[in-house]
């Protein structure tokens, strides 16, 4: 009996340090968000970007850079350069900078008709509502045949540096264990221009953000069948697929046999099982909602929700479901200037929309 006991005590203890990241309950949802169109008729907008004017840039998945009046008249930015828009592919990323340049992502094609996730950089004059001076800063290679999975969202970093999140390109999931290439992880570039690998193991990264206090990158991924993760990124870390997850194949069989945890693999902060298939993502710091301050935002293309995370250091303390009214896919979430929260909806007649309370 004695054995038995002390047995018994062993296995808590190991269970104990094998404890799960948190699936914390939601709470009901008793938070009134007023929505304010600011445009419609948008082709499957994928990202939104501020301008100093008080004016907006969204990139549509087909290839389209739009440039928003404040009250919502679009201009199409001319000179940008081809993109391959099949499938999850197209223009797919866009950012400003302090040097009045952008910074965008977007699916490209070789001369053999394969393809992988580009990212270039040009000044944006408003005057002619063009893009000059553009320069493509990184290829992610090798080019393949497919048209899932290129991640992508950029960050920029306050020295200048660039963080790129990429895709495996679905059929290449194995080589997401290969930190000899860029299929399946995050890259770097240096502020003097240098690009590497920053983490791998991979699925398929459509979020990222810099945490408000600690400066640590976040990043989201969405999984197979359940298994999205919100992981901090940290350089050199394997974030282990497809050796792990929290998901199963899309034919309900497991990833793999050699289980959820292993020393080698950097574990999520939090996973989503069923997957709400996140997009977007950021840290609300404005002074509009108070009651948030610090709080995780990520989009949901499944559930058709605002997911709004509450976080204590790195643990996971409170989530809720926000805009399920709107029955609508979403597929970027920032902060404006102005403190108030903006969303893009994902559809052939998506939406530009600003939540007030």
């Amino acid at each position: 009996m004695r054995i038995l006991f002390s047995l018994f005590f062993i296995l808590i203890a190991v269970t104990a340090c094998k404890a799960e990241p948190s699936e914390d309950k939601l709470i009901n949802s008793n938070t009134a968000l007023k929505t304010a169109v600011i445009t419609a008729g948008l082709d499957h907008p994928w990202a939104l970007a501020f301008l100093p004017n008080g004016e907006y840039l969204i990139t549509e998945r087909s290839g389209q850079l739009l440039r928003l009046s404040k009250d919502g008249k679009k201009t199409e930015i001319t000179g940008v350069p081809t993109v391959y828009d099949k499938g999850q592919g197209g223009l797919l990323d866009v950012i400003t900078a302090p040097d009045n340049k952008i910074y965008f992502s977007y699916a490209a094609s070789d001369n053999t008709g394969k393809a992988n996730t580009e990212v270039a950089r040009a000044d944006l004059n408003l005057d002619q509502n063009r893009l000059e001076n553009v320069e493509v800063i990184f290829k992610s290679a090798p080019k393949v045949d497919g048209n899932n999975h290129w991640g992508s969202r950029l960050l920029l970093m306050t020295d200048g540096g660039l963080h790129v999140t990429l895709g495996e390109r679905f059929d290449y999931r194995d080589e997401a264990q290969n930190s000899e290439n860029y299929l399946g992880t995050t890259a770097y570039i240096s502020p003097s221009g240098e690009a590497s690998v920053f983490t791998y193991g991979n699925r398929n990264v459509q979020g990222i953000a810099m945490h408000p206090e600690t400066g640590e990158v976040w990043a989201h991924e969405h999984g197979p069948k359940g298994g999205d993760e919100v992981n901090i990124l940290k350089q050199g870390q394997n974030y282990g697929w497809p050796v792990v997850s929290y998901g199963r194949n899309y034919t309900g069989t497991e990833i793999s046999e050699t289980g959820k945890h292993e020393p080698d693999f950097e574990p999520p902060v939090l996973h989503w099982t069923p997957s709400i298939a996140p997009s977007g993502m950021m840290f609300y710091t404005g002074n509009k909602f108070n009651e948030w301050q610090g709080d995780l935002f990520v989009g949901a293309l499944a559930g058709s929700h605002l997911r709004r995370v509450k976080i204590d250091g790195t643990k996971v303390v409170e989530q809720e479901e926000l805009l399920k009214d709107l029955d609508a896919r979403i597929r970027d979430v920032r902060q404006g200037p102005d403190g108030y929260i903006y969303i893009l909806t994902d559809s052939g007649d998506g939406q530009l929309i600003r939540l007030t309370k």
